[in-house]
């Protein structure tokens, strides 16, 4: 019985991958992880011979954990899951590394299974192919520390930061507002309101997160209560807590 991890920190895409894999013969899903310092303990913890791993994660994230991983003596063997990203593809394809892609194909799922099964039977070179995994994707991992993934139906889309202008939560669910659409994130807002520290986002409110870069005008509703407008005309109340801050950013 293949045990198998599985580490992605979208709900949707961890519950899509668990059924595809359910119907594969003589292998087992013995734990879900939505973060990496999470997915740690549990592999410790269960000692997976596979792991489907998500590259981008919040708080500790994928190349960490695949870094982690590597200073252990009988590590598992790693898919990578990846959105969308023809330079990250590009990489894994050269260095002859596993990789899935959102969404999950079936075919590709049982190539990629059965390719860990064959390498179960050689720990060595299982080793190599994690110390592999890591020098391939260092470059690539640090290219991604400002893209932002966006879901529209069943793609996934990669954007630069600098395209974004506001994040909006509605309820459960945390829009990425462009120029001329919006896209559904695959992070909670204050996840990406961690990730984009020390850059030109800001918190303007409880439920949204704005790029300053694209803000056209400031006007003053109260003394403490001001509107934003941003380049694609999309309007915003800034609460009062977050008023001054925004203030002082933009030199007012």
């Amino acid at each position: 019985m293949l045990k198998t991890v599985i580490v992605d920190d979208e709900q949707i895409a961890r519950n899509i991958l668990h059924e595809e894999l359910e119907q594969i013969p003589g292998l087992a899903v013995v734990g879900e992880a939505d973060n990496g310092e999470v997915a740690l303990q549990i592999i410790e913890k269960t000692s997976p011979d596979l792991v489907f791993l998500d590259l981008q994660l919040p708080d500790l994230g994928g190349f960490e954990v695949i870094h982690s991983l590597n200073q252990k003596p009988c590590p598992p063997v790693i898919v990578v899951v990846t959105a969308f990203d023809q330079y990250a593809i590009a990489a894994l394809e050269a260095g002859a590394i596993d990789y899935v892609l959102k969404p999950v194909g079936e075919a590709r799922l049982v190539q990629a299974v059965e390719r860990a099964r064959r390498l179960r039977q050689n720990p060595p070179e299982i080793a190599q192919q994690l110390r592999k995994i890591e020098e391939v994707i260092e470059p690539v991992a640090k290219g991604w520390s400002r893209k932002i993934v966006g879901k529209a139906g069943d793609e996934y889309v990669l954007l630069d930061a600098s395209e974004v202008f506001a994040f909006k939560a509605e309820g459960e669910i945390v829009w990425i507002i462009t120029a001329h659409r919006k896209y559904q994130a695959t992070h909670t807002l204050a996840a990406l309101q961690e990730r984009l520290q020390n850059t030109s986002f800001r918190r303007i409110h409880r439920n949204a997160l704005v790029n300053t870069d694209h803000i056209r005008k400031m006007s003053s509703m109260s003394s403490q209560r001001w509107l934003i407008t941003l380049g694609n005309n999309l309007e915003f109340i800034v609460s009062k807590r977050q008023a001054n801050s925004v203030r002082e950013l933009l030199s007012f």
